[in-house]
Order: structure tokens, then sequence, then C-alpha cells
């Protein structure tokens, strides 16, 4: 017998009544009442943060909803606009930038990673230009660069680098900020 993180026995009884798997199983679970438990589930999941479609589409999935009823409920909560991957989209771009710091290459991959198609990474991404890049960038080397004061300047100059690198900055955008934070000390 093994115990979950609530310290409560994860043993399943096999004639529990209230073990919903096993009740879908054996077909006495109504349409009705798994299309009320993917309404509770979604409305929870949102409640929590956004999602993108595919994300709760993996989450019902994971509940054992029964995918005809989890398309159904996905596909109304879309129509009256709980579920929108374009304004998902928007908001993680906004927040990545913001407060991670992140490139248009790092969001875009994080974007796909979440299920967003190609054309609303496109389009979310479209705003970004060359010269936002590298004026993040600068203003993360800026920032970080004054951390980075008691090394040496070739030790200083290859951590800022891989610092920026990481975040995902093209190479000219990271040799352009770490040239210009390195001329503001």
């Amino acid at each position: 017998m093994s115990f979950n993180s609530k310290g409560s026995s994860s043993r399943k009884r096999p004639d529990d009544p209230f073990d919903f798997e096993t009740q879908v199983e054996k077909g006495e679970i109504s349409p009705a009442k798994q299309e009320q438990r993917a309404r509770n589930v979604l409305l929870h999941q949102l409640a929590r943060s956004s999602k993108s479609t595919h994300q709760l589409r993996l989450i019902l999935e994971k509940r054992e909803i029964q995918t005809d009823v989890a398309e159904a409920v996905l596909t109304r909560f879309t129509e009256v606009g709980l579920i929108d991957d374009l304004e998902f989209a928007r908001t993680l771009v906004s927040s990545r930038r913001k407060i991670g710091g992140k490139s248009a290459s790092v969001i875009r991959r994080e974007l796909a990673q979440k299920g967003i198609c190609s054309e609303i990474a496109d389009a979310v991404l479209s705003d970004i230009t060359h010269e936002d890049e590298c004026a993040l960038a600068l203003s993360l080397a800026e920032r970080r660069i004054r951390q980075l004061e008691r090394f040496e300047p070739e030790v200083r100059r290859r951590r800022l680098m891989g610092y920026l690198l990481r975040k995902g900055f093209n190479s000219s955008a990271v040799s352009q900020a770490v040239r210009q934070a390195e001329a503001s000390l």
C-alpha cells in the first residue's frame, strides 16, 4: 500500500462506488454526468490559471473523460469565450517579455509546447521587432552586469553572453547588448 501527498492510501478498492474511472469503464456514468464532470474540471483549471485548448484537452484525457464529451465541452467553452487561444498567447507573450525577459524564439517554443498553432504564434509575435529584441537584451545586460562587476572583464563578458544566449537572444543582439553594457560601466 502506498500513500499520496495528502497521507491517504492510494490503493483502489474494486467495489468503491465513488471511483469515477471504474464507473466509466463499466458504463455506469451517463454522458450527462461525464459532461458535468468535464465542465467542473475545466472551470477549476481555468480558475487556477489561463490555459490553452490543448492543455485542457490533455487534462480531460488524463481525467478519463470520453473524447466526444470532452470535445463538446471544449467547443462550448470556446464559443462562450472561456477558452481563447489567441488571448492566452497574447498574455503569455506579454508576461514572458516583461517578467521573464525572454526572446521571441524562446516564447515561440513555449507556445508550441502549450499547443498553440503556428498561425496564432506568428500573429502574436509579429509585433516584436529586432529593435525590441535588442532593447530588451540591453536592459537585461545592464541589470545583470552590475551583479558581475566583481569578476575580471573576460569572465564578466563570458557570463553575460551566456546569460543572454540562454534567454534566447541571437548572437548579434547579444554582442551589441554586451558592448553597450560594458561601455556603461
